[in-house]
């Protein structure tokens, strides 16, 4: 049995990781947390979100949380990830992250705490996305230079960062297999008299509207015809149960940072 705490408990996220978490039968929960400002702190979790009581409260610390803790599953926001890790430093657990936004020094944090225990760190836990990262790098070795390459991702009205971590995450992985830096070559707007394309350009343009969970389109444009690759998903299960999925994985695993690459045997 893996016991796992939620950071992030009553957000999108973290209320259909914890429903469909009673659904796997090695995982319980053990833990539920939230930002010091939530409303419902101190309430059942499950009554917060809709699933009845399941006997584990809402709180703000990590530390207050009493019962034996395996994995912590996060989806919350880059200050909070990095002062949940910080207040683990004591009693470091595996983490599962899907929180995006970070910065290079936040980055380099959850580099650090992965030294020590296993971390899966993704912007995306969904398979199909997952696969797509494969198969976009297959792509771009093969059209190389010859195609243009944008990438087009749209969520909903609500989502904090942009470009999604999903989209940066594809950016890399065309960046390395075409033999580029993606700070150097990366396209965020177009405006105005900008002039022609350039050849190394990787495009990466944001869209935000209503209710969009998640769509993104990775555009390779050749004279003559164009591949377009396109990954849309319709609710967040998908993304709760990719990271349960790693969370049963990662508490297995020797300390490192891995991804969902890692978790799906990809590699």
């Amino acid at each position: 049995m893996v016991n796992i705490i939620v950071s992030g408990a009553a957000g999108r996220m973290g209320s259909r990781i914890i429903a469909l978490s009673r659904d796997i039968k090695d995982l319980k929960l053990s833990g539920a947390l939230e930002n010091k400002t939530h409303k419902d702190l101190g309430k059942d979790v499950g009554e917060v979100i809709g699933l009845g009581s399941v006997g584990v409260k809402l709180t703000d610390n990590i530390k207050n949380i009493p019962e034996k803790a395996d994995v912590l599953v996060d989806f919350s926001s880059p200050s909070a990830t990095i002062e949940c890790l910080k207040n683990l430093s004591d009693k470091p657990i595996p983490a599962v992250i899907g929180t995006t936004g970070f910065s290079r020094d936040e980055i380099d944090h959850i580099s650090l705490y992965a030294q020590r225990i296993p971390c899966v760190f993704a912007p995306n836990m969904s398979v199909g996305v997952n696969l797509l990262l494969k198969v976009l790098s297959d792509i771009a070795k093969v059209t190389g230079d010859d195609y243009d390459v944008e990438i087009i991702e749209a969520h909903h009205r609500m989502k904090k960062d942009a470009p999604s971590g999903t989209a940066m995450k594809m950016a890399q992985v065309l960046a390395s297999a075409l033999n580029r830096s993606l700070e150097e070559t990366a396209v965020y707007a177009r405006h105005g008299l900008i002039g022609e394309r350039t050849q190394k350009e990787i495009g990466i343009q944001t869209v935000r509207a209503g209710d969009i969970v998640g769509d993104h389109t990775v555009l390779f444009g050749g004279l003559g015809e164009r591949i377009e690759v396109i990954h849309r998903v319709s609710n967040r299960d998908t993304f709760a149960r990719g990271a349960l999925k790693a969370a049963v994985w990662v508490y297995k695993q020797m300390p490192g940072l891995y991804d969902m690459q890692d978790v799906l045997g990809l590699k």
